[in-house]
């Protein structure tokens, strides 16, 4: 253990045996306000939650390290510093000491320094960064403690509900290696439809040549293209897809594999995209059926808090583009129906299609049709993702609000960019470069907003598990949750612009309204008085299908 000032000077050194280490932990989180330092929570924190012991802050030096490499005058040296520091541990207080809990192959002295010294780059680093970064660490590090939280309390899960919607779905559960029972009624009706006796469903490549040769001008399977044919195999297929996907995403396999003991306890990946979304490396929470979710059911004398944000990219926009036009016509309603209300487009699918066009960069076709319109009415948002995009076009990186920048271009991406200048470039080689330079603009366009809502739900989640961690405990005990959770309302679920609180009946009512209070807060933190509207609709329930 190192202990350092709040300016990052060494204080002292002691050592603690492993055992010890958890009752360590939980003595100084009572005794003192402080930040845990540590190479990568998810490899640190289970042990000291699966101990009993939470903790309230950490600066993830993996985390940030990822972040700052995109920084302009980042040490040139840090991305071949990926895998060599290997400290895992230190609390550092905004004001006072910090610890460093160390364990490395290399040895403990190694660790120690070379731990200290990754973390005064980073403080060096963030010294120099604008402000809004010093947010973006702190929301990063608690989003890495919370991912943690999650997979060790788990998402409650009624097992015998999951198996009820495979049996009305697919029929009873078949023996290894065969398919369900109506799965396999499908194919056979399939094969009859398509009049081919030997046909695989499951390969795209054999399924594709049974549609070619009955006639049907499909260049793929894809749910839209076979939508537009008149066949009735059709119909069979499109069922068969469906049924395919329940039974090999989230089967019977799937649920003897990550539901255990009442709960579903997936691999969060904190930052796993790009932009700073999270993903899942297991267990695939982030794609959870609406049909499966009458099996995500609170404990007896318990509830689940469903909240979820409208709209949150489009709104993240306009506040990032401080467009008030566009502010005015989200005011206390639906965000398309305001852009129809303001004449830029006459439906509230054309808003929704041209607003999300200009997003995600679909702005040729109807889309681009539209866009005219939008950038006449809203001018400032429109200017924020264009100018964006010629960045991106350009070859230079985009940031989000609070600093995450987006990755460079490769090498292969600049030569063809370059050679596409030069006097003797065939036509095709231009066309090339063009083609890349506008699919890395449709990238850099949809970054700064997918990434700065990505802030924005974290800021959000990070504020709720404060809020959550101060309410007192319950009188009923969900015991499947966990030493630390299981008396105490906290977050089991997170996607994108939607949480999950598993909480006490009693405290209902306080954690609907902490979720509230958070969201505003994440709005204030990031935005300012700026008067965009982030509604956010709360239910309460005993089962997520009912919420």
């Amino acid at each position: 253990m190192v202990d350092l000032d709040a300016d990052g000077r060494e204080l002292s050194r002691s050592v603690v045996a492993p055992e010890e280490f958890p009752a360590h932990v939980s003595e100084r989180e009572r005794s003192a306000p402080t930040r845990w330092v540590w190479h990568d929570s998810s490899r640190r924190y289970p042990a000291l939650l699966a101990a009993g012991v939470r903790v309230a802050r950490c600066h993830d030096l993996r985390l940030v390290h990822r972040i700052l490499l995109g920084l302009e005058g980042t040490d040139p040296t840090a991305r071949q510093r990926d895998d060599v520091w290997a400290g895992e541990g230190v609390p550092a207080p905004d004001a006072g000491q910090a610890l460093f809990d160390l364990v490395a192959p290399t040895g403990p002295t190694a660790a120690i320094e070379e731990t200290l010294a990754e973390f005064a780059r980073q403080r060096d680093a963030l010294g120099r960064a604008r402000a809004g970064l010093h947010l973006l660490v702190a929301a990063e590090s608690a989003g890495a403690l919370l991912a943690v939280e999650m997979h060790t309390a788990g998402l409650p899960w009624d097992a015998r509900a999951h198996e009820a919607v495979l049996d009305a779905e697919l029929g009873s559960r078949p023996t290894v290696g065969a398919r369900p029972a109506r799965l396999e009624a499908l194919a056979r009706r399939l094969r009859e439809e398509l009049d081919d006796p030997g046909l695989n469903p499951d390969s795209p490549t054999k399924l594709l040549r049974a549609l070619h040769r009955q006639g049907l001008p499909v260049e793929s399977t894809g749910r839209g293209e076979l939508a537009a044919v008149d066949h009735p195999a059709v119909a069979t297929l499109l069922e068969y897809k469906r049924l395919a996907r329940l039974w090999t995403a989230n089967g019977w396999a799937w649920l003897d594999e990550w539901v255990a003991g009442g709960r579903f306890r997936p691999v969060y990946i904190p930052a796993g995209v790009v932009t700073g979304r999270w993903a899942s490396a297991g267990g695939g929470a982030l794609q959870i059926p609406r049909g499966l979710r009458v099996a995500v059911r609170a404990d007896p004398g318990w509830r689940l808090v469903v909240a979820d944000v409208a709209q949150l990219e489009p709104r993240v926009l306009c506040a990032m583009a401080q467009d008030t036009a566009l502010a005015e016509a989200a005011r206390g309603r639906d965000l398309y129906e305001g852009i129809v209300a303001d004449g830029a487009v006459t439906s509230r699918e054309d808003a929704k299609l041209a607003l999300l066009g200009a997003m995600y960069g679909a702005t040729t076709g109807e889309s681009g049709r539209l866009m005219p319109r939008l950038r006449l009415t809203y001018p400032r948002a429109m200017g924020l993702v264009d100018a964006a995009a010629r960045r991106g076009e350009d070859g230079e990186a985009v940031s989000t609000l609070l600093g995450r920048t987006s990755p460079v271009p490769d090498g292969t991406w600049l030569r063809t960019q370059a050679r596409a200048t030069e006097a003797d470039a065939a036509a095709s080689e231009i066309a090339r470069a063009r083609r890349e330079a506008r699919d890395r603009g449709r990238f850099t366009r949809n970054f700064v907003v997918q990434g700065t809502a990505a802030e924005w739900a974290l800021t959000w989640l990070a504020d709720l598990r404060g809020r959550l961690a101060r309410m007192p405990a319950a009188r009923v005990d969900a015991t499947r949750s966990g030493p630390v959770f299981s008396r105490h309302a906290h977050i089991a679920f997170f996607l994108h612009d939607e949480v999950i609180v598993h909480c006490p009946e009693e405290h209902v009512g306080e954690v609907s309204a902490a979720v509230r209070a958070a969201a505003d807060a994440a709005g204030r933190l990031l935005f300012g008085d700026f008067p965009v509207d982030f509604p956010l609709d709360a239910r309460v329930a005993d089962s997520a299908a009912k919420a």
